[in-house]
């Protein structure tokens, strides 16, 4: 049957900005980043903390995360870069795509606890703040897979197939990468609007993230056609999907029941700031400076009733002026 309609994929996997050329993968990861720490930093404000923290932690968290999820790409198709005819100096082209989320995750969020700890922050709070960015990140960067023409599914004649002709492929196939990004939205609105609505905290709105993505992943990985490892008949990241969804609902159950609602200070630096800051008082006063302030007040009145009070008005000698004004 003739595919009806389909998308297209980019002839060139570089997207050129003036005179110069950016890899569409890594400008999507780009984007992802700068999407994630955005929004993060406005979830973390919004909980008590410092504007810029999330981006200081992100400096740490960043690099982790994409040493991590190459790691974790090349460990897991190590035959593509070690085997017969394969130049291992690949494995370090990160730009030509190949980047695992779990290894990006869990090694990110090493980077990210070593950055929390110098600041003395719960590393679940930061992750609560940062889940829906994270997916969102994500829903960008699958679109990197797009313009490299990878990691897409079975063969199909849907309207939205995407069309590959990588030299390797050709024909019309189901675009993995539009469902993981179109998923990985759902995701993020999902986190955004159970955290408002439940105010999950001590990072359960990060294990929801983590549930939803997993069980998405699954079914998008069971269309998936590239070359991977099976155990009994599952893609290894099936496998994987699986044993981290169970994770993160345990983590939730076992939270909630533990450590029931959210936490009060998220950022000491930014509670300390709060107790140095502006009283409440309308005149910009704290208590003692106020009661000195009214103390003198009250003094220059009644001294001033007791002249009126003794008659004439007395001239006083220049020092004493001097010494009631400064003392």
């Amino acid at each position: 049957m003739e595919t009806l309609a389909f998308i297209p994929s980019p002839s060139s996997g570089e997207i050129v900005i003036g005179p110069i050329p950016l890899r569409g993968y890594a400008f999507c990861i780009i984007l992802g980043v700068f999407v994630a720490v955005w929004l993060g930093g406005r979830r973390w404000v919004a909980r008590g903390g410092q504007p810029g923290t999330v981006a200081d932690i992100a400096v740490w968290a960043v690099p982790f995360g994409l040493v991590g999820g190459r790691l974790y790409h090349v460990v897991t198709d190590y035959q593509l870069y070690f085997g017969e005819g394969r130049n291992w100096v690949d494995a370090f082209k990160i730009w030509e795509g190949g980047l695992g989320i779990w290894g990006a995750i869990a090694l990110g969020a090493v980077g990210a606890w070593i950055a929390c700890r110098r600041r003395g922050i719960p590393l679940p709070a930061y992750a609560d703040a940062i889940a829906p960015g994270i997916a969102l990140a994500q829903a960008i960067g699958r679109w990197g897979n797009w313009f490299n023409q990878e990691l897409y599914g079975r063969p199909t004649d849907l309207p939205w197939a995407v069309e590959i002709d990588n030299g390797v492929d050709t024909g019309t196939f189901h675009p993995t990468f539009l469902y993981e990004s179109l998923w990985c939205v759902g995701v993020a609105l999902l986190v955004i609007w159970a955290d408002h609505r439940f105010r999950l905290g001590h990072g359960r709105a990060f294990a929801l993230y983590v549930a939803a993505y997993t069980a998405g992943r699954f079914w998008i990985e069971y269309l998936r056609i590239d070359e991977a490892h099976e155990i009994w008949g599952l893609r290894l990241n099936n496998w994987t999907s699986i044993v981290v969804f169970l994770a993160a609902v345990a983590y939730i159950v076992l939270s909630a029941r533990l450590r029931p609602g959210r936490e009060d200070v998220v950022e000491p630096a930014a509670e300390g700031a709060g107790d140095a800051g502006p009283s409440d008082d309308p005149d910009g006063t704290d208590g003692t400076d106020g009661g000195a302030t009214a103390e003198g007040s009250a003094e220059g009145t009644g001294k001033a009733a007791g002249d009126r009070a003794g008659g004439p008005e007395r001239a006083e000698p220049a020092g004493g002026t001097s010494a009631s004004t400064t003392g």
